[in-house]
Parts: C-alpha cells; sequence; structure tokens
C-alpha cells in the first residue's frame, strides 16, 4: 500500500487525546493516528452496510462484502447488533448471482 501526505485540523483537545494514547501504547502519534483512521473507516463502511441492509437496499452477502468480511462474520455482526434476517427471494438470487462472480 502506497502512503499519501495528508494535511488536517484537530480540535486541541483530540490531539491531547491521541498525545495520552500514543504515550500508553509507546508509539508515536502519526502511527497511531493511521490506525485510528484506518479502524474509523473499517467502523464507517460496516455501519454504512449495516444500513442498507436494514433499509432492504442490499442484501447480508452485499453488505459483507462492502464491509470486507466474510458471510459468516456480518451474520454474527448482525446478530450482536439485533438485526433482524431480511431473507426473501429476492435476496436469494442476490445471493446466488454473487457467488458466479
Amino acid at each position: 500500500m502506497r502512503d499519501k501526505l495528508m494535511t488536517f485540523r484537530l480540535p486541541a483537545e483530540v490531539d491531547k487525546e491521541v498525545e495520552k494514547l500514543a504515550f500508553l501504547e509507546d508509539t508515536d502519534k502519526s502511527k497511531l493516528i493511521r490506525e485510528l483512521i484506518i479502524l474509523g473507516v473499517k467502523e464507517k463502511k460496516l455501519k454504512e452496510a449495516l444500513r442498507l441492509y436494514v433499509q432492504g437496499k442490499i442484501t447480508l452477502w452485499k453488505a459483507a462484502r462492502i464491509s470486507g468480511v466474510s458471510l459468516w462474520e456480518m451474520t454474527e455482526i448482525a446478530k450482536e447488533k439485533k438485526i433482524p434476517a431480511q431473507y426473501g427471494e429476492r435476496e436469494l438470487k442476490e445471493d446466488l448471482k454473487a457467488l458466479k462472480e
């Protein structure tokens, strides 16, 4: 993965918290910020995929692909978050189509 230089502003209180965490983890701020951004992107993708699934716009299979997790993991995540299964004929057709890809 190629790195890209980015510049952004953080509230002073967030910067302080990052400094504290970096000290606790015995790492530098830049590395910690990269880790936090990666975790945040993964969490945001998961949240968006689940939102679309709950709205019936995508299947659980598609939600898993968007989130970068397996269907089994997505099933477990949905269960933990008490999201009811939404599986009908349309979802079956989409899943069968996705398996052929």
